[in-house]
């Protein structure tokens, strides 16, 4: 890619295919994540059948179903979704860190992005403010950061 040349920022979806892993673990708030992922990622232009989807039971198991997805080569990005709660779980670290350097390990094993949707808080409550309470929705973000980075990539490829 030229120096001279800025990549800008994309969020058109259209001819993307996008797959989502979303853990069961936490559905209340998970479930909400994976919503507004889809809905954001329809709005953005990919169609509902450019996305593949697939639950796993916790969040500890994410990183196993990203790589199938994302070393098949039949997707542009993969956001991987859950909700790690403190009080729900005494060994909380174990299962964030080890969902966190998986999902990372994925995308810069394969090539393909993989977005890191996935909650790390103290309370139930601060999750539901992070799944379309009143900070928002984390799965929107996820989507919008799997458009942005698989356009990011495309564009990069292009030019090499």
């Amino acid at each position: 890619m030229s120096a001279e040349r800025p990549v800008r920022r994309d969020l058109d979806g259209r001819g993307l295919r996008v797959a989502i892993v979303w853990s069961r673990f936490n559905e209340e708030i998970t479930s909400s994540l994976l919503a507004a992922a889809k809905r954001t990622l329809d709005e953005l232009g990919v169609p509902e059948d450019k996305v593949a989807c697939a639950a796993v039971p916790g969040a500890y198991e994410l990183p196993l179903i990203a790589q199938r997805f994302a070393a098949s080569g039949s997707y542009d990005a993969v956001i991987a979704l859950g909700a790690v709660i403190r009080g729900e779980t005494g060994h909380y670290e174990l299962v964030a860190d080890s969902a966190a350097v998986g999902i990372a390990r994925v995308g810069l094993d394969t090539g393909v992005p993989v977005i890191f949707g996935v909650l790390t808080t103290d309370t139930v409550e601060q999750a539901r403010a992070r799944a379309g309470g009143a900070l928002g929705n984390r799965g929107e973000d996820a989507a919008r950061a799997a458009v942005e980075m698989a356009t990011l990539t495309r564009t990069i490829d292009r030019d090499d």
